[in-house]
């Protein structure tokens, strides 16, 4: 198995600032919207994007919620061990609000898709984008793009990639691994 460093640490950084920039150029004081992290590794690119808007761009009351797509999965029961949920924490209202999805890798797009189920549970907003720090571009199977993107990566299907952050993995950085 090989590894290939697709993202360090700097370059990581740079792309941050640069998406929180557009979320900024597009939503300007965020009275409208909320920025929701798909659980289990969205959260954590989520977090960093809702830190560096409030401290390093003074962007005020910024609504940041985590949401659980387990169960609305379609292919939560092809798996032979027991799911784990996580938890979902949305603790406002998503109604007619403006919604970004943030997922640190976009693959097939049935995350997307199970995301778009999950949070008609909470409300029906007046509009949903995507954010996404990798998007493997040619492994979808539902035509779904982000609307904000770090970095497009082109790989094989055999061929994985890995987001560290440091607050989970003591490092920031992106690899390819050969499967």
């Amino acid at each position: 198995m090989s590894q290939k460093v697709l993202l360090n640490a700097k370059e990581v950084n740079i792309i941050l600032h640069r998406l929180a920039c557009q979320l900024i150029e597009k939503h300007n004081d965020f009275s409208n919207t909320v920025l929701i992290g798909l659980q289990p590794r969205g959260i954590y690119l989520a977090d960093r994007i809702a830190k560096i808007l409030k401290d390093d761009y003074s962007v005020k009351d910024i609504k940041l919620g985590y949401l659980d797509i387990t169960f609305y999965r379609d292919d939560f029961r092809r798996s032979d061990k027991p799911l784990e949920a996580n938890k979902t924490k949305i603790d406002f209202l998503v109604e007619d609000k403006n919604i970004v999805f943030i997922d640190d890798v976009l693959y097939t797009g049935r995350s997307i898709r199970a995301a778009l189920t999950a949070v008609q549970s909470f409300g029906r907003p007046n509009e949903i984008e995507l954010l996404t720090l990798i998007d493997r571009r040619f492994s979808r199977h539902l035509p779904i793009q982000p609307d904000y993107r770090g970095r497009q990566v082109d790989v094989i299907n055999s061929e994985k990639v890995k987001v560290n952050w440091e607050e989970h993995d003591k490092e920031d950085s992106v690899y390819l691994i050969d499967k």
